[in-house]
């Protein structure tokens, strides 16, 4: 179930639903309780690069590989986690995820 997905690539395992509660500061029992439903709300509220982005940096990827693939340098890599983890702790967001 969701092997192909971008969050795959950089993860062994579909954590995804514990690091989301994690960041969107839920408790995972109240997410919506189909991963697929779960992942495909997560795709509609982030960008595609927001989301390789989050995957990347929840799995402890090097600061030098995520900037070499987003193309970015320190500031601009600081400014866009910091716009994707605002981003997941807005209201507007975050009530997506619940079921």
């Amino acid at each position: 179930m969701l092997e192909s997905t971008v969050w795959r690539q950089y993860h062994n395992e579909n954590n995804f639903r514990e690091k989301l509660a994690e960041f969107c500061k839920l408790d995972a029992v109240d997410l919506i309780e189909d991963d697929k439903e779960l992942y495909a709300a997560l795709k509609a509220k982030l960008t595609k690069k927001e989301l390789k982005l989050f995957a990347m940096d929840t799995a402890g990827i090097a600061a030098e590989v995520m900037k070499a693939e987003f193309d970015y340098n320190d500031e601009a890599l600081q400014k866009a986690k910091f716009k994707l983890y605002k981003k997941l702790i807005q209201d507007k967001t975050r009530l997506d995820f619940r079921s």
